[in-house]
């Protein structure tokens, strides 16, 4: 009999051990969300420097976790220092699963400052946050003893400890008041303010990035928050509570969408996007701390009330505060965190009540003043590191720089180096390629042009052939379809520049995160052709072919006679340099 209960013990013990390991693998893979989510949020000149933020936070901070934060983190909580290290086995199971909470709590940080923060800097922040600022909040709420705990100071004086299931505030609002903390200490992205203090937006490069990184993010969050459960606890399968944490989490999400994107029609008569993607996210940061004890009316309401905040919150920091907090991390992350941890005495489950054998009034003083000790020491911390970042100039990249993209200044790269579409027959690395219409292959290269028989050249009076500039301002998409044309007709040399403008097209009128803005200026391609051997007629019959849509805005073509030309590499001059 004994023999049989301890081969049961030790199989639910495999069943939860191979639980935490998979949740943990699950929460891992949040971080693919917040790489697109914020890649998204930010320009086009800066989505390689918050790609490898993202990759940096995981890879500095979960080593550091390692080496130095889990022995903080059990400092804090039990008086002891126990290093992730020192133990093994199931131990390091263990440590892997605190690991991924606390590197969500560092990523978050990243979409604040992004466009804008040096590396250095951001990764020398993750380095401490994850050595001493989480663990230091982890353990004081979520050990017995630690200060939040039941057997510990806060705790014990009220009678009830800080309830923070799977870190509705240990993580998400810590992450979110760090990242609005810093971000005031940064200061707001060129042009982001007005001298009369008036807001500009700076859209995002990528709505599809953002929303596609939003819905990774909801599915990792069942193993933040269902996977905060044990499979049993006590000898006994624990279904009630993972039934109760499954739903409370999938409602309060899409009350969040919908919540958020209700208040942004009301404000400003559209659906915002980003607002009802955000909103999901600010709805599942609501119920994080609490989808264990509330009730499923509950969930309805934080999520609907941690969404619908969401819009007012944003406002308020860039309006009022004047902060330029560039992926909303505070009202996605931060206040909505703080609101569900605090919603906890209205929404609790009677019989969760019951157990816990303690007034509502109680309830909240241990919810408030757990989230009160926990901004205080994340708004210190944090503006103490970045101050003294500022203080160095170590802070923030140059103005040069920041208007160049950190992509380029910080890394080297260029995210988008291709100008509209790929092409996959037209030869654009100094090889040939061949003519549709039987003709000979066309050099690309610079060297000599073998023609087809019967084509004309533009003269000039005395014989010779005569320079031209066919200059072309066209779509972006349209980019791949004048290359092949040109090829074609045999003038497949070609510089290309990305240039804006306007014209005819009309401007248009956007928004982001329902506030509008204007395009008067369009993005195009400006495309330069010198030919010589060629008539300049059939260039421009070629791009005006493949450019045209029907549309204005396709664009104009111009020719410009050129008096001479001269080749680097030859020394050669007039048509022979062309």
């Amino acid at each position: 009999m004994e023999s049989a209960l301890l081969q049961a013990d030790a199989t639910m013990e495999a069943i939860n051990y191979t639980w935490i390991l998979m949740v943990s693998f699950l929460i891992f893979f949040m971080h693919a969300g917040f790489a697109m989510l914020e890649a998204g949020q930010v320009r086009s000149k800066n989505v390689a420097n918050q790609l490898t933020k993202n990759l940096l936070t995981w890879s500095v901070g979960v080593t550091v976790f390692f080496l130095v934060g889990a022995g903080v983190d059990s400092l804090v909580g039990a008086g002891e220092y126990a290093p992730a290290y020192a133990s093994s086995g199931t131990d390091w199971i263990d440590w892997l699963y605190g690991a991924v909470f606390a590197m969500t709590a560092a990523t978050i940080v990243s979409g604040a400052v992004a466009g804008r923060a040096k590396l250095r800097a951001y990764v020398t922040y993750t380095f401490l946050l994850a050595a001493v600022i989480y663990p230091v909040v982890s353990g004081m709420a979520w050990y017995e003893t630690g200060l939040l705990g039941i057997d510990g100071a806060v705790g014990s004086a009220i009678g009830y400890p800080f309830d923070d299931f799977a870190g509705g505030t240990v993580v998400h609002a810590m992450g979110g008041i760090a990242g609005l903390t810093a971000a005031w200490i940064l200061g707001p992205r060129i042009g982001r303010f007005n001298d009369d203090g008036s807001a500009n937006v700076i859209p995002g490069h990528s709505l599809t990035f953002a929303v596609l990184g939003t819905l990774i993010l909801a599915f990792g969050w069942y193993g933040f928050n269902v996977g905060t459960s044990a499979i049993f606890a006590d000898g006994a399968f624990v279904g009630d509570q993972l039934g109760r944490v499954a739903l409370t989490t999938t409602v309060s999400m899409a009350c969040g969408a919908m919540g958020a994107g209700l208040v942004a029609w009301f404000k400003t008569g559209k659906v915002d996007t980003l607002y009802v993607a955000n909103g999901l996210l600010a709805g599942l940061v609501g119920i994080t701390a609490i989808p264990h004890a509330s009730s499923w009316w509950g969930a309805f309401l934080v999520g609907g009330v941690a969404g619908a905040q969401l819009p007012i919150v944003f406002e308020f920091v860039e309006k009022v505060l004047k902060i330029d907090d560039v992926c909303a991390v505070f009202p996605v992350h931060g206040s909505a965190g703080i609101i569900g941890t605090l919603m906890l005495p209205i929404v609790v489950a009677p019989d969760y009540l019951a157990d816990a054998g303690v007034s509502r009034v109680d309830m909240f003083l241990a919810q408030f003043a757990g989230v009160v000790i926990i901004a205080a020491w994340t708004v210190v911390t944090t503006a103490l590191i970045w101050g003294a970042f500022k203080a160095m100039g170590q802070a923030r990249v140059t103005p040069e720089h920041e208007r160049d993209g950190l992509d380029v200044s910080e890394h080297g790269v260029d995210t988008y180096p291709e100008f509209g579409k790929p092409d996959v027959d037209v030869a654009t690395d100094g090889g040939t390629v061949a003519r549709t219409d039987g003709g000979k292959e066309i050099r690309t290269d610079g060297g000599e042009r073998i023609e087809d028989s019967g084509s004309s050249s533009d003269l000039r009076s005395d014989g010779g052939a005569e320079i031209k500039m066919v200059t072309a301002i066209i779509r972006p998409d349209r980019l791949g379809a004048v290359k092949k044309a040109l090829a074609e007709v045999g003038a497949p040399s070609l510089t290309v520049t990305n240039v804006s403008g306007r014209g005819s097209q009309p401007a248009k009128k956007g928004q982001w995160r329902g506030e509008e803005y204007t395009v008067d200026l369009h993005q195009k391609v400006k495309i330069e052709c010198v030919v010589a051997d060629i008539p300049a007629e059939d260039v421009v019959e070629a791009i005006g072919e493949a450019a045209n849509t029907g549309e204005p805005g396709d664009g104009k073509i111009f020719v410009i006679p050129v008096e001479d030309a001269y080749q680097v590499r030859t020394g050669k001059t007039g048509t022979d340099a062309v």
